[in-house]
């Protein structure tokens, strides 16, 4: 029986917390799993340890985008504002602007690095700017995550660098893609840029799929040595669009092969040859 993304039943949260917290504490390796949906139905097309609880990674910056969308729509952010890095910000490896604490960044840039470059520095200094601290800030994006129907993921941090307490799964991350794409269609488009110019220096981004496959409109990848190598993305032939994801693959380029294979499984042409 085909199942639909957000008809899924909701967890209450003090069981949600009682249930992850221990699955979380028994991650010992990188486990795997993937999911395919259609994006106009939300119905489930293929999925394998959908539900498996693990580590997000990179992955955690869709939902810190996805506030950082919501604060540009409801006027607490603009797209020219200033962010500063504090030290806390300028710390987080490896991936940053470095621009160095104290100095600051436009909300557009701390945007285009989270989605290009998975820029740490960025990411945390939106969630600073926002909430206070990276604590706070883990506390309304699990708040948001329970909105949306992820019952089974838990935020801390906005960068996804290593904390066991973060954790996620498949079916959650496909429902966050899933909202990025239906809350902010115009923002979405960003997720299709393979690279990005920060102060006259040329970038180009990490998503070989992104590259790879035609009609690929590209979200988010992820590693750490705990999660794998994790990607969310969509891709759309004709009318049709589907989102996968692949968490704890082997390799950057198993992640990417995994998913030129699903989506070719069920737009039913060989699109990537």
């Amino acid at each position: 029986m085909i199942r639909h993304l957000f008809r899924l039943p909701l967890l209450a949260l003090a069981s949600l917390f009682l249930a992850i917290m221990p699955a979380a504490a028994e991650i010992q390796k990188p486990g795997h799993a993937h999911i395919l949906v259609d994006a106009e139905t939300g119905a489930i097309l293929e999925a394998d340890n959908a539900d498996r609880v693990l580590y997000p990674a990179s992955l955690t910056k869709m939902m810190t985008l996805y506030l950082t969308f919501e604060a540009l729509q409801s006027g607490r952010f603009d797209w020219d504002q200033r962010l500063v890095i504090s030290q806390n910000a300028n710390d987080k490896e490896p991936y940053k602007f470095a621009v160095g604490a104290g100095n600051t960044i436009s909300v557009r840039e701390a945007v285009m690095g989270m989605v290009v470059l998975s820029t740490n520095d960025a990411a945390t200094a939106v969630a600073e700017t926002l909430a206070g601290s990276e604590e706070a800030f883990g506390q309304m994006m699990t708040s948001k995550a329970r909105e949306l129907g992820m019952a089974q993921t838990v935020f801390t941090n906005p960068s996804g660098l290593p904390d066991p307490r973060q954790v996620t799964t498949a079916t959650d991350m496909a429902r966050l893609g899933l909202a990025l794409l239906r809350d902010f269609p115009e923002e979405y488009k960003l997720f299709a840029s393979r690279g990005m110019t920060f102060r006259s220096m040329k970038f180009r981004g990490h998503n070989a799929f992104l590259v790879q496959y035609p009609g690929a409109e590209g979200i988010k990848t992820g590693f750490t040595n705990a999660s794998g190598y994790n990607i969310v993305t969509s891709a759309s032939q004709g009318n049709r669009r589907l989102i996968g994801v692949v968490l704890g693959a082997d390799s950057a380029n198993a992640r990417t092969q995994e998913m030129i294979t699903l989506f070719d499984r069920h737009f039913g042409t060989k699109a990537s040859q």
